[in-house]
C-alpha cells in the first residue's frame, strides 16, 4: 500500500483526527491521551498503531512509559495530511473539551506535589499496616487546619460541616431543605458546636455576605445544582481575596438511574467543564484530578477541583 493510501486510511477515523491534533505541538503518553479523550487504553493504542504505521506519528520509550508525537521526519505529503487532519479535528464537537483537558494535564506535569501524592496514594493500599487508614489520616490532617471561615454549600445534614467546625473558626452550612436545615441546626446545638450555623438557601445564591469566607466547599453537591456554572460564580463572590474553592463531585458517567435513586440533576461532570467554569468565574491556580474510583458497578469516579480567588 502506498504511503498516500496509508495516510488516508489512518486519517479516516474521527478519533485519530483528535489524536493527531493533540500531538501537533506536544508529546503525550498513552495514559495522558486516555485522560484527555476518556477512551480506553486498548482503543488509544490501536489508533496510535495505525498512525505510526502510516508514519504520521513517532514514539519513544521513557522507563515504562511510551510517549507519542507528530513524526518530525514526515515528508511534505505527510505534513500536508497532518495539517488537514488538525483542521478537521478543530471542527469536531469534542475539540473544545480536548483543548481544555490538554491544558490541564500539561499544567499538572509541572506540579511535583501532585505527582508525589499520586505515588503515595499508589503505595498506600499495597500492604497492610495495623491502624493505617485514610480515615485516620483524615482526622490527623483536620487538626492542622488554620482558623478558617468555611462555607459548606449543599451541606445536607452537615456531616462534613460538623467535622470542619471542630477545627475551624466558623462554618456556615447551606442547604435548600427546611427539614434538613432544622435537623442539622438541632444536632449542632446538641453537640455544642456554637461555631456551626445552618442557613436555608440555594447554591446559585447562597445567603452569605460577599467577600466573607476563606474556603467554599461543594462536596457531592454541584450535581444537584440547577445551574452549576452560576453556582461556581456565586462561590467566587462570597470568597475573600486569596480564598479557595474545593469541589468534590462525580466524574461524568452514564448511570441514568442516579436521577431517580439519588435525585441527581446532573450525571457528574467532565473535567473540561469544571475547568471552564472555574476560569470563567475568575479563579486561578486551578487544579483538577480524579481522586477515587469505585471498583463495583457503576464504577463511579470522584473528581476534586480546586481554585484560588
Amino acid at each position: 500500500m502506498s504511503s498516500t493510501l496509508k495516510s488516508l486510511r489512518a486519517l479516516s477515523d474521527p478519533t485519530r483526527l483528535r489524536i493527531v491534533a493533540l500531538l501537533e505541538t506536544v508529546e503525550l503518553s498513552v495514559n495522558e491521551l486516555q485522560e484527555v479523550t476518556h477512551m480506553g487504553q486498548s482503543r488509544i493504542s490501536t489508533h496510535l498503531g495505525l498512525l505510526q504505521d502510516a508514519e504520521l506519528v513517532q514514539s519513544r520509550r521513557e522507563g515504562k512509559r511510551t510517549f507519542y508525537r507528530i513524526n518530525q521526519n514526515a515528508d511534505s505529503t505527510a505534513r500536508e495530511f497532518i495539517g488537514v487532519a488538525v483542521r478537521g479535528a478543530k471542527e469536531m464537537p469534542e475539540h473544545a473539551a480536548d483543548e481544555v483537558n490538554l491544558k490541564r494535564i500539561l499544567a499538572r506535569r509541572n506540579d511535583q506535589q501532585q505527582l508525589y501524592f499520586n505515588q503515595i496514594a499508589g503505595r498506600f493500599d499495597r500492604s497492610y499496616g495495623p491502624g493505617r487508614s485514610w480515615q485516620a489520616f483524615g482526622q490527623m490532617l483536620l487538626r492542622v487546619l488554620p482558623p478558617l471561615v468555611v462555607a459548606d454549600l449543599g451541606a445536607g445534614e452537615g456531616l462534613l460541616s460538623e467535622l470542619l467546625a471542630r477545627r475551624c473558626k466558623k462554618v456556615i452550612a447551606v442547604d435548600n431543605s427546611e427539614k434538613i436545615v432544622a435537623f442539622g441546626a438541632a444536632k449542632a446545638k446538641k453537640n455544642g458546636l456554637k461555631n456551626l450555623e445552618f442557613r436555608l438557601g440555594n447554591l446559585q445564591a447562597p445567603p452569605i455576605d460577599a467577600h466573607s469566607v476563606d474556603l467554599v466547599v461543594l462536596s457531592q453537591a454541584l450535581h444537584h445544582a440547577e445551574e452549576p456554572d452560576k453556582t461556581i460564580t456565586a462561590c467566587h463572590g462570597i470568597l475573600k481575596p486569596g480564598g479557595q474553592i474545593m469541589i468534590l463531585d462525580l466524574l461524568k458517567h452514564t448511570f441514568e438511574q442516579a436521577r431517580e435513586l439519588y435525585g441527581d440533576r446532573w450525571l457528574g461532570f467532565p473535567e473540561s467543564d469544571l475547568q471552564r467554569w472555574l476560569e470563567a468565574a475568575g479563579f486561578k491556580n486551578i487544579e483538577i484530578s480524579v481522586v477515587a474510583r469505585e471498583e463495583q458497578p457503576p464504577n463511579f469516579a470522584t473528581v476534586l477541583a480546586a481554585g484560588e480567588k
